[in-house]
């Protein structure tokens, strides 16, 4: 639930606390801020409206939600996690199956991200259970999307084990995958049903990924071309251009190469629409591989520098390796062996300074079959290189001969000594063996000196305890048997209630350790209370909102004014485009600073007064 929407409800109600206003419009301000994309104080006035707690559990529910949400985007799964399940245990109390449903889904999306996919199984297949049972039909398509999600993630992770290429992959993998297909074609239905052609699109896209792993092209193909042309029809350029790349990755696997071409071109011109560097650079390489196929080496080459020009710019050195050893494969398939050594060289040193075995063994021998080629020789460094590497390796192989020999030669001095002799127990066996009768007399007193000192020391740690234990005797009576006084009564009556107050206070802390413990949960207000210094803070804090109110007085400098001021603020400095880390309610208070002077009215001229003569 959205808190706009939780507010327009509640204050229909009639509730107006001003401790529930304050969460409310903390919370609300959050909410703006992460639709505009600012999620860092997003959740920064959630945690203030936490703090400031509401004794109503649906704006709770929908602060959990969003800050769930909001951390998410920020890629902190785990408090993600953590404040989605606090929303789902909101939800499962106050018995609300639609809010259960949805906190389910969310908790469902962060466990699949996180790797837990059986985890996220459960809390998907619960969405959909819920949703079917109450009748939405919106709830039920994202269940089932979700739903796909997870099978196909669990699929494309099994089978990136073993690095198979599309379709070589074990039974419990394709099941996995066919899974997913069944879930992504219910949804695809749903939502034609329901005529909402974006969903309609994201299912083809999945659709066609996940045919696309099970090595049937054809129907990855034309799932991928319905995404392409509902992508058209909305004008979703970013969708387009993942359509166009898809389809180029499934013509090359059908060796249609010319056609995967023609999609990588306009996958790329889109990149450059969308200003994705990124994306372009991959475009650039995907086509310098096709042209490869191809055999058109020179066009080839341009789109690998044109790759490696963007690597290099946006320091990727991995991208920059890939590059190299493209480029050094590309010449030498021209017979330039000189610039393919240059760009295997290259390929080379990146593979050493970034530790990549693999790239290191494969650039070596590339360049040392092109240095055969060529009729070159070892460089004398190099060879230097091993002289050195080889000098240090005996330096460390005579330290590492010559210390166990120390070793070992102590270790047979030692053995020399007959360290039994030495032992207290051999002496008191050689003792023992000498003087029979006296060692026998000796260990008897020693014993019986020994079990009188236990006893001691057991007497002084019980004795407090045996003191606990006893009875008060009433020393000042004598008799045998005394009259029943009121004085005795009362006397009885007070020693029977310090027993119960002594079984009281001995039972009451096994009471405590036997408490249920309920959830925690933050910013649940059940003390209507406030806290006084916290409501001071946040009222200096959001005192600047009372300017909101006023109505601006007609004056015709008002205008002028305004736009004076609107340029002064425009060439002053201005801050940051991320929040710096500080104080929370110093935050609050830089945010709404500036509201102050936006609201203030500027009053008329100045006023003269004609005197009459």
């Amino acid at each position: 639930m959205s808190l706009s929407a939780s507010a327009e409800n509640l204050s229909s109600e009639g509730q107006n606390s001003e401790r529930w206003n304050m969460c409310l419009e903390l919370a609300l301000e959050g909410e703006r801020l992460c639709k505009a994309g600012d999620c860092k104080s997003g959740v920064a006035f959630f945690q203030a409206a936490i703090q400031a707690g509401t004794d109503d559990l649906r704006i709770l529910s929908a602060i959990y939600s969003q800050l769930g949400n909001a951390y998410f985007y920020l890629a902190d799964y785990v408090k993600a996690m953590q404040y989605h399940k606090l929303d789902l245990t909101l939800a499962r109390n106050m018995g609300d199956k639609l809010g259960e449903a949805k906190s389910s889904g969310n908790l469902g999306n962060t466990l699949k991200v996180m790797g837990k996919f059986d985890e996220a199984m459960i809390c998907c297949k619960r969405h959909l259970e819920i949703s079917r049972e109450i009748g939405d039909k919106l709830s039920e398509g994202r269940a089932l999307y979700n739903l796909g999600n997870v099978y196909h993630a669990k699929g494309k992770q099994a089978s990136r084990v073993g690095h198979q290429d599309p379709g070589e992959f074990s039974e419990d993998v394709r099941q996995c995958l066919q899974q997913a297909v069944c879930y992504y074609e219910e949804n695809l239905e749903l939502m034609k049903e329901l005529e909402d052609s974006a969903a309609q699109g994201r299912a083809c896209g999945n659709l066609g990924n996940t045919f696309y792993l099970l090595n049937d092209f054809q129907q990855a193909i034309f799932y991928h071309n319905e995404r392409l042309k509902i992508a058209r029809e909305s004008g979703d350029k970013a969708a387009e251009r993942r359509a166009n790349s898809n389809l180029g990755n499934s013509h090359i696997f059908l060796g249609e190469i010319e056609k995967a071409a023609q999609h990588y071109k306009r996958t790329l011109d889109l990149a450059q629409d969308l200003g994705d560097r990124e994306v372009e650079a991959q475009a650039c390489y995907s086509l310098g591989n096709t042209y490869t196929l191809l055999r058109d080496y020179p066009t080839a080459i341009e789109y690998y520098l044109w790759h490696l020009e963007i690597a290099q710019q946006l320091k990727d050195r991995v991208g920059e390796g890939r590059a190299c050893w493209s480029l050094g494969n590309a010449y030498t398939a021209m017979g330039n062996h000189e610039k393919a050594l240059y760009y295997a060289n290259l390929h080379l040193n990146i593979s050493k300074e970034l530790e990549d075995s693999r790239g290191q063994t494969t650039a070596q021998e590339n360049v040392d079959d092109l240095q055969k080629i060529l009729g070159l020789e070892k460089g004398q460094q190099h060879e230097n290189n091993k002289e050195n590497i080889g000098h240090k390796l005996s330096i460390e192989s005579n330290v590492n001969i010559s210390s166990p020999c120390r070793y070992r030669l102590r270790r047979e001095s030692m053995d020399n000594l007959d360290l039994i002799k030495l032992t207290p127990d051999a002496k008191l066996k050689e003792q023992a063996e000498s003087q029979t009768d006296k060692s026998n007399s000796v260990t008897s007193q020693l014993s019986q000196k020994e079990e009188d000192n236990f006893f001691d020391l057991l007497s002084r740690f019980q004795s407090g305890r045996m003191d606990d234990q006893r009875c008060a005797l009433n020393t000042h009576c004598s008799q045998k048997f005394r009259a029943i006084t009121p004085e005795a009564c009362d006397s009885d009556d007070k020693d029977g209630e310090d027993l119960l107050e002594l079984i009281a206070g001995m039972q009451s802390k096994r009471m405590d350790e036997q408490r249920v413990t309920l959830p925690y949960l933050p910013g649940l207000n059940t003390n209507q209370d406030a806290d006084d210094s916290f409501i001071e803070m946040l009222v200096r804090c959001q005192g600047s909102r009372l300017e909101d109110q006023r109505s601006p007085l007609p004056a015709p400098s008002t205008v002028q004014d305004a736009e004076e001021e609107h340029s002064q603020r425009s060439n002053g400095t201005q801050a940051g485009s991320t929040v710096p880390e500080e104080d929370l309610f110093a935050l609050i208070q830089r945010l709404q600073a500036g509201r102050m002077e936006d609201q203030r009215a500027s009053g008329p001229g100045p006023f003269r007064m004609d005197v009459l003569p």
